[in-house]
């Protein structure tokens, strides 16, 4: 019996190590955020930010083929620093937050890549309903027990029905800084 204890122990040992690999995002030192290029009156850039992370995170750098992103951001909480701009963005035209209260991304593969502590993501990314696979690179830091994810990819809006609005740029890029701390 204690044998077979033993065996099951060695053969279980490192996908314990991958389950116990778990974390939570945290809004606390993360950042979400996002720049777009709007020709109104005269061009300038808009920078926002989303908070409201939610999810899991199964991250292992050892074993980065079982890592895991199931990830969301609350579209209620986005802000540009314009609160008119804001209300306009959470209304239906624009994110719809009544119907699509958040975003959404998991992950399809992690991959490591010939760089230390560089991985690349693909992921499946959901706004408004309307699904998209999206890939970049980022990076995994540890920090306090957990990890920093910083990353940085582009999307275009209207592949997601965001605005209508040719005022303002189709592609814009969202930069991650996303904290994970243990579960």
């Amino acid at each position: 019996m204690l044998r077979a204890i033993l065996w099951i122990s060695i053969l279980l040992s490192p996908f314990s190590r991958l389950l116990a690999q778990q974390y939570i995002p945290v809004d606390e030192g993360s950042s979400v955020q996002f720049r777009i290029v709007n020709h109104l009156v005269f061009t300038t850039t808009v920078n926002g930010y989303l908070k409201g992370l939610k999810g899991t995170i199964r991250f292992n750098p050892e074993e980065p083929k079982a890592a895991l992103f199931d990830v969301s951001v609350a579209v209620n909480t986005i802000s540009t620093g314009i609160n008119m701009r804001d209300k306009d963005l959470k209304k239906e035209k624009y994110f719809n937050a009544e119907q699509y209260p958040v975003i959404h991304l998991r992950s399809n593969s992690v991959t490591a890549t010939d760089k230390k502590g560089v991985y690349h993501l693909s992921a499946a990314l959901t706004i408004r309903g309307i699904t998209k696979n999206i890939s970049f690179p980022f990076t995994a830091t540890p920090v306090n027990g957990g990890y920093l994810f910083k990353g940085t990819f582009q999307i275009k809006r209207l592949d997601f029905n965001v605005g209508t609005d040719n005022a303002i740029e189709d592609q814009l890029t969202v930069m991650l800084e996303v904290t994970a701390r243990k579960q």
